[in-house]
């Protein structure tokens, strides 16, 4: 047996590759807004780094410009240690600016070259101020002192110009190498995108073909067979291989579509079978209304040429002198009289059939009833050597008419007697099956085909091995069965293997006076 796979743990496997889906989507879109916001905050940062640079740039131009006019106009160094103070301090922010740009994780956020360099800028700022320092606050700087102090402090001014000169280019280099770096990040960001959609759109293939063969694919089947279930034709079948609840309900719906057949062969059986009663009574009641006509206006005339031979009879030896003449003439006589008592017993049979009426029924025992009528065929010359086998036990009491239900045993016997061989069995069994008296006659003969079980009991139909009989004994016997309330069946395996007749009859109630119809089955329940 298949492991069963619920229908939640496809849902749920369904709902983690969306997840993934999302997951994988979400990353990529994450990483690409990650990257453009580190990159503007990258820019930013150095953006706010190029107005100082400029501004530091400037004052140190300031600066240059206040040594040179000190130095040809021999003006004292207070107004240059001011411009070296102001340079100081708009070199302090722009190292306020480095520092902190440092802290960034951004591209290009590498400082280390601006940072010696403004580090080299304040050892030559501060060299510059020690150099004027010592000169400040002399009158007009004429003295020696104050002239070889801005001699000494021009070369490291130009030392200064050239550092914050370069201040620019490191980040002209920076924003360069940015190119390169955006451009590698750029396909990175482009590959990892790409591989995103793809694996997007694996799984969302995926989730379409996984949801057709477990939800869509099952639905329609199911639709299709139920349309065709519906229809009529029991005979289809589902097939699903999803091994889940909707395999289980296409079993399911197998199952009760097999049930359905079930139902309707069996139906159809009874339909049948209820059928040909329905006709065979139909054409016992016609046999029965043309057998009460038919046979009180034979009768007459039997009688009459019985009676006509039976006269000629007594007088063929004074019209016949010759013996032999005689002879032959009374063998005639003799067979026309026995033709005609046999007319007048199927005339008799066919009354007997018709005749309808309250008859009185008592309770019987079956098994007794049974041994008189074997006792009586047992000395019939033709069937000698045959036997007749009657299981002992308890006796059956049944509330039935003696004489007809000794006909009924009589004509089963018979016929079975007549369908064996010489040293052929029959067999009869009287015992009680739930709520009535059964009666099974079983006989070693020749057996009978599905045809002639479907037409036995029709009247005038016969099989008999010696080819005689009128088809009428079965007819009767069905006829009295059905009277009494009970109910006759056959059965056999097929030509050569035997026959089988199950009788069935009403039980005798304790209680029940002879003569007394049974009880209905209102009766019996109050």
């Amino acid at each position: 047996m298949t492991k069963r796979r619920p229908i939640r743990d496809k849902l749920l496997l369904g709902g983690l590759l969306v997840g993934v889906m999302v997951a994988v989507l979400s990353a990529s879109s994450f990483l690409g807004v990650y990257s453009y916001r580190r990159l503007v905050r990258a820019l930013s940062s150095r953006a706010a780094e190029l107005p100082l640079a400029a501004e530091l740039d400037a004052r140190v131009a300031t600066l240059r410009l206040s040594h040179a006019r000190a130095l040809a106009t021999d003006e004292a160094v207070d107004r240059v240690l001011v411009d070296v103070r102001s340079t100081a301090e708009a070199l302090a922010v722009y190292q306020g600016e480095v520092e902190a740009g440092e802290l960034d994780d951004v591209p290009f956020a590498d400082r280390t070259r601006e940072r010696d360099t403004a580090r080299r800028i304040a050892e030559r700022v501060a060299a510059v101020e020690a150099t004027l320092v010592p000169a400040a606050g002399l009158p007009n700087a004429l003295g020696v002192f104050g002239h070889a102090a801005l001699i000494q402090a021009g070369p490291q001014l130009e030392q200064l110009a050239g550092l914050t000169a370069e201040l620019p280019t490191f980040l002209q280099q920076r924003l360069h190498d940015l190119a390169h770096e955006v451009r590698g990040r750029y396909r990175t960001l482009i590959v990892a995108t790409w591989a995103a959609a793809s694996a997007a759109a694996i799984l969302l293939a995926a989730i379409g073909v996984l949801t057709y063969r477990w939800v869509f694919r099952p639905l329609r089947l199911l639709g299709h067979g139920s349309r065709r279930v519906a229809g009529g034709d029991f005979d289809y079948r589902l097939r699903l291989d999803t091994r889940d609840e909707m395999a289980e309900l296409a079993d399911a719906l197998n199952d009760m579509t097999e049930r359905f057949r079930e139902i309707r062969d069996c139906l159809d059986r009874q339909v049948q079978a209820r059928t040909r009663e329905v006709i065979r009574s139909e054409q016992l009641a016609s046999v029965g209304f043309l057998a009460a006509g038919v046979a009180h206006e034979i009768n007459n005339p039997l009688a009459s040429i019985a009676m006509c031979a039976e006269s000629l009879e007594s007088r063929i030896d004074t019209m016949a002198p010759d013996a032999t003449e005689a002879q032959v003439t009374r063998r005639y006589l003799s067979l026309i009289q026995n033709e005609a008592f046999r007319c007048k017993g199927i005339t008799e049979k066919l009354l007997d059939f018709s005749r309808l009426g309250e008859v009185k029924r008592q309770a019987t025992a079956l098994a007794a009833l049974v041994h008189d009528v074997a006792d009586m065929l047992r000395h019939v010359g033709r069937f000698a050597g045959r036997a007749i086998e009657i299981e002992e036990g308890v006796d059956v009491l049944v509330m039935v008419n003696p004489q007809e239900i000794k006909q009924v045993v009589l004509n089963l016997l018979v016929n079975a007697l007549d369908s064996i061989d010489e040293h052929g069995k029959v067999s009869v069994v009287a015992r009680r099956s739930g709520g009535a008296g059964m009666l099974t006659f079983s006989d070693d003969g020749c057996g009978m085909t599905p045809e002639v079980l479907d037409h036995l009991f029709e009247p005038f139909f016969t099989r008999r091995k010696s080819g005689q009989g009128t088809g009428l004994g079965l007819s009767i016997v069905q006829r009295i069965i059905t009277d009494h309330g009970g109910r006759i069946e056959a059965s056999s395996e097929g030509p050569g293997r035997g026959s089988t007749f199950r009788v069935t009859l009403p039980l005798a109630q304790i209680g029940a006076l002879p003569g007394d119809p049974p009880a209905t089955p209102l009766e019996r329940a109050a």
